[in-house]
């Protein structure tokens, strides 16, 4: 199974870095999103990237201008039917993730392979909503994805052999290291990681902690480069919620209970980086905790 074209659903932040490593790594790239801003946008942020990786001499100006013209972007659902691969980037919804895979599954190919980026959710069930479950699988790349070597491969129930062999060629040849878990809630990094989150959110909403002394706590006492409240405003609260919630319902097990201070920063909208707030207020340079 030759993939020499690749269809990226979504042109987040996560949509984008996944089209920008796979250009470089000489893939032909189509990026959709519902919004043309959207597109937009993410063909600036790949733009810029791109020449800072250029000035730093990590790619040559030649392969910078190559890689920008192996993207295309459509806001036809169905122009990624033609591709190789399809991998979902969407919002971390799996009413979403599904209605995507129900409106573009008529538009594949004979032979695609379909993959999602989810964090969490199960590969299995999405599998379940396509025709060929055996050419489905997740592919989680870490965020920012130029940056971040791993990427989680998991195998869905149906899930052959030959699809998993071909997406995991990709992933090497993208120069990253991929990691084989298996189909259960959030797979490893997040199984991991975000329990961990969501107890430093238990330690400020109980006032063990402020926002700062937890973030330096957890960076000089155990050398993350990032504290945990930190982090959760990068990677966005309302994915940090999804997750625990997926955790919670996945195994019915209290200790994975989202803290009801996560649920009132997404309740209010603060989510983060990406709205401005969170636990910190990014409208301030530097940013200042909220709480």
């Amino acid at each position: 199974m030759t993939i020499r074209t690749i269809g990226v659903i979504g042109a987040g932040q996560m949509g984008s870095g996944i089209a920008q490593v796979l250009a470089v790594a000489g893939y032909d790239v189509t990026l959709t999103d519902v919004a043309a801003n959207a597109l937009e946008t993410a063909l600036s942020r790949i733009s810029a990237s791109l020449a800072k990786m250029a000035a730093r001499g990590k790619l040559s100006e030649t392969d910078r201008q190559a890689a920008e013209r192996r993207i295309e972007t459509s806001l036809a659902l169905s122009d990624i039917g033609r591709c190789d691969l399809v991998i979902e980037a969407a919002t971390e919804k799996e009413s979403v993730k599904q209605k995507i895979f129900d409106d573009l599954v008529p538009h594949l190919k004979p032979g695609s392979i379909l993959t999602s980026n989810t964090s969490s959710i199960s590969i299995t069930r999405l599998a379940g909503r396509t025709p060929h479950p055996e050419r489905f699988m997740g592919l989680h790349f870490m965020n920012p994805v130029p940056v971040m070597q791993l990427v989680e491969l998991i195998r869905g129930i149906a899930t052959d052999e030959e699809t998993f062999v071909a997406v995991q060629e990709v992933v090497e040849r993208l120069g990253k290291t991929p990691v084989v878990a298996s189909d259960f809630p959030a797979f490893i990094v997040n199984r991991i990681l975000m329990p961990m989150i969501n107890e430093a959110i238990f330690v400020l909403h109980e006032g063990v902690g402020s926002v700062i002394d937890i973030d330096n706590s957890m960076k000089l006492g155990a050398n993350q480069p990032m504290g945990p409240l930190e982090l959760a405003d990068f990677i966005g609260l309302d994915t940090c919620l999804s997750i625990m919630q997926v955790l919670n319902e996945g195994f019915c097990d209290p200790k994975y209970r989202p803290c009801p201070l996560l649920v009132k920063y997404v309740e209010a909208g603060w989510l983060g980086r990406k709205t401005g707030r969170g636990f910190y207020d990014y409208r301030s340079d530097p940013p200042v905790p909220t709480r």
